[in-house]
């Protein structure tokens, strides 16, 4: 009999392991690679199991940089991580750098405390940099351990990133909070959480701190009421001291990432154009001071740095002119223009009945969806009308975190129509959602 218990307990357990939230993993198969580490025990290690998954750009000899998904906390945004390397906005930034694209997913209990991971001194700096070593060496690239980094977080994770920064400066291009940042000033409520100080490094980084107006900007009470005190302590105490950090306020969202991607993305894009070393190996650059822009705390029209008549120590750092009329659409409506098509697919064959292709997206404006031509009249968009709740409607949908949705979509169109005997002439073409289609 204590047998049989001990079997059936064990029985148990597995359906429970299977049942986690974190096992539902999408495939990483070349040129996505996975490491996944259990709970630490150590002191100071990471208590909670965490995985990482990267995309290497096909055909990079060698990488010259790391672009950091990084969720928020709760475990529907952890959960979210586990699609984030997949996300074809986020690998058209980075590839076209040469950078792989990683993202971890720590596996928090729902009521569990944040702070254990999104905290990187709490062990998940550690970790992060050991997933490093093992990913560069199991996908061939060991300089993946060493390249710099560009860091993008949500919520906790924008608390992360920022302490990344504080804590590695010297290894970071730039990074970007969404309605988180490091606490540098205690916070009676939250008396438990660490402050960071500001290493003189960190105020070479450029930085931006981009939340909802209802976090506090524009609505004074509620669940993240208090996002909006905390970057502004942390933007004003950088920017006092010459940091290059800017702000940029959604006016359409509280919590939720919304468009924010479509300045994200390009504001990334510049930031690491002006700092990645040309060959592998070599030292971040410093921005080029004379291309900055300037706007007031709050503001919405910016002008060149040279011009302005503003506080300098309290306004917005903007890297250049193109992302400064990006930022002026952006806080505005979130609007941004984009007068450029999306690359247009490529590999169209018929597969087991149907049509698949391949695509990248659109650095500034993503993939909204296909049209299938047949014979020169269209016959179907793919993915069909869709609503996005957090944002512009995505072909690989859009969750609170900023990930693709599970399962993820293929690039696929079964067609009932194609028969062996007849021939038909098929087109699919991309539309960003600018609603601009590719060729």
């Amino acid at each position: 009999m204590r047998s049989a218990a001990l079997i059936l307990l064990s029985l148990v357990g597995s359906l429970s392991a299977r049942q986690s939230p974190y096992d539902d993993v999408p495939p990483a198969d070349p040129p996505y690679y996975r490491i996944r580490y259990e709970a630490s025990g150590e002191p100071g290690g990471l208590v909670f199991p965490v995985s990482y998954t990267v995309w290497i750009p096909p055909g990079v000899t060698a990488l010259r940089g790391l672009v950091v998904h990084q969720h928020g906390c709760g475990e529907g945004s952890c959960k979210s991580g586990l699609t984030g390397a997949f996300d074809l906005h986020w690998q058209a930034l980075a590839g076209k750098h040469d950078c792989a694209l990683i993202a971890p997913a720590y596996e928090q209990p729902e009521a569990a405390d944040c702070q254990k991971w999104c905290d990187p001194r709490n062990g998940s700096d550690a970790a992060f940099r050991k997933s490093l070593l093992d990913l560069g060496s199991k996908s061939g690239h060991p300089e993946l351990a060493t390249v710099p980094w560009a860091l993008w977080g949500h919520s906790g994770g924008g608390h992360w990133a920022g302490g990344m920064v504080l804590l590695h400066p010297e290894r970071v291009a730039a990074a970007w909070l969404r309605s988180g940042v490091p606490l540098l000033e205690k916070n009676p409520e939250r008396a438990s959480i660490r402050t960071h100080a500001v290493p003189e490094a960190a105020l070479r980084v450029p930085l931006m701190c981009n939340l909802g107006t209802r976090e506090g900007v524009t609505e004074k009470n509620g669940r993240f009421a208090g996002v909006w005190p905390a970057n502004e302590v942390f933007f004003t105490t950088l920017r006092s001291r010459g940091g290059l950090i800017g702000v940029a306020v959604d006016p359409l969202t509280a919590h939720e990432c919304g468009n924010q991607r479509y300045l994200a993305i390009p504001w990334l894009d510049a930031c690491l154009s002006a700092r990645l070393p040309e060959k592998p190996g070599g030292s971040l650059n410093p921005m080029p001071a004379g291309d900055a822009w300037l706007a007031p705390l709050l503001g919405t029209e910016a002008v060149p740095a040279a011009t302005f008549s503003g506080k300098r120590e309290t306004s917005v750092w903007l890297p250049n002119a193109a992302i400064a009329g990006a930022w002026t659409h952006y806080v505005k409506d979130t609007a941004i223009p984009d007068p450029t098509p999306p690359p247009a697919p490529t590999n169209l064959r018929v597969r087991d009945g149907g049509l698949t292709w391949n695509a990248e997206a659109d650095l500034e404006s993503g993939l909204s969806h296909f049209i299938i031509m047949r014979d020169g009249e269209p016959i179907a968009t793919v993915p069909g009308p869709s609503k996005n709740p957090f944002g512009r409607p995505l072909f690989q949908g859009l969750q609170y975190s900023d990930t693709p949705t599970q399962p993820l979509v293929e690039m696929r169109f079964n067609e009932p129509g194609i028969e062996a005997d007849k021939a038909h002439r098929f087109r699919v073409i991309s539309v960003n959602t600018a609603g601009l289609k590719s060729e």
